[in-house]
This record gives structure tokens, C-alpha cells and sequence, in this order.
């Protein structure tokens, strides 16, 4: 889950493009992890690569159901019980790029779980949480080399500013920060800052 602390929700840029490539690059895992990879661990402490896959489900449909003014709470943090997950991945998608491509749903009040956002912050908010878990995925899967390094240097920076580094736990779902070197791969970092170990 992602967090955005909500005094740094004004956006004056237009997120989408970010977002859209945070999105493809979870599909391109998605559609390639294999079967034999459902029962790996992954750096969340709490996932499997089989429930990872359910979560990544769940966020794409809460951020689509969050921005046409809809609860994304009534939909489970795990999608369970789905037999092909590339297809439900993609069904969803086609869904979620139809929201997108409304100029509107950038000024759009949404309801997330951790609080009411204009359409752009939560938008800008899930394209980190998106991003973050492609890393979970390739890192579990050992596919590190698939991820678009250039996508974490620009997310980067937004994460740090939206997830407070000192206040971990409860309403801010992370682990405290793992310190990484400064030159470390945008990936490293950006786990770092998310409490995961690259």
C-alpha cells in the first residue's frame, strides 16, 4: 500500500505518463512470471509471488474505482481466486486506460485508503506503489535486469517526498528506512526507502 502524506498533495503536472509507464512495466512482469514462481518469497514480508500478483490485481482496479469516485476499500487488498492473472491484469487495464484518458480525472476528489487526494496525487501516489512492487516482483523472480531504471530516478524523488522517512507504521504502512549508499541503483534506493533490504 502506498502512502501520501497530505501536505504534499498539490500537483500542478499531469502524472499520467509516469503512471502509464509504471503500468506497463508491472504488465511485462506479470505476463511473463511463470508458474513455477507463485510459491517464491518476496521482499514484502507478508507476499509470496501468488499473493503479490493478487495484490497488483487489486491495486490496478482500486486506483481505476478510486478515480470514477467509487470506495477502492470494498475491493480486498488480495485478488484471489483468478485462474489467469495476465488476462485479469490486462481486462483491468483496458478499464483503467479508459479513466485515464479524461483530462477531468485529474482534479477528481478521490477516496484512497489513506485519505481524500485529488485525481493527480493519487495517480502520482500509485505510481509508486506500482513501481515499487515491479522491484518486488523482478527482485523475487530474479528479473532485475527487465526493470526501467530511468522510472525509478523519477519516482524517486516523489516517494521521498510523500512517504515520511521517521513516522513507519500504523497509517504509514512501511518498515523504517534501510539506508542504502547515495550511488546506489535508483532500484536500491528507492526499496531502501520503502524498508525493503535490495
Amino acid at each position: 500500500m502506498s502512502y501520501i502524506a497530505l501536505e504534499a498533495v498539490s500537483m500542478t503536472n499531469d502524472p499520467r505518463a509516469l503512471f502509464v509507464r509504471a503500468l506497463d512495466q508491472t504488465q511485462q512482469l506479470v505476463d511473463t512470471t511463470g508458474p513455477d514462481d507463485l510459491v517464491l518469497p518476496t521482499p514484502c514480508d507478508e507476499y509470496d509471488v501468488r499473493t503479490l500478483l493478487g495484490h497488483l490485481l487489486t491495486v490496478v482496479a482500486r486506483i481505476d474505482l478510486a478515480l470514477n469516485g467509487g470506495d477502492p476499500l470494498t475491493i480486498p487488498v488480495v485478488t484471489t481466486r483468478v485462474d489467469d492473472v495476465p488476462a485479469a491484469w490486462k481486462e483491468r487495464r483496458v478499464a483503467l486506460d479508459a479513466t485515464l484518458a479524461d483530462d477531468a480525472v485529474l482534479g477528481r476528489t478521490c477516496k484512497l485508503p489513506w485519505g481524500t487526494l485529488p485525481g493527480a496525487a493519487a495517480i502520482a501516489a500509485y505510481t509508486g506503489e506500482l513501481t515499487t512492487h515491479s522491484w518486488d516482483l523482478a527482485k523475487a523472480t530474479g528479473r532485475l535486469d527487465q526493470l526501467d531504471d530511468a522510472l525509478a530516478t523519477q519516482v524517486l524523488p516523489m516517494v521521498r517526498q510523500f512517504v515520511p522517512a521517521e513516522q513507519r507504521g500504523g497509517h504509514v504502512p512501511f518498515a523504517p528506512v534501510v539506508p542504502v549508499a547515495d550511488d546506489a541503483a535508483p532500484y536500491d534506493q528507492l526499496a531502501g526507502w520503502q524498508g525493503r533490504r535490495p
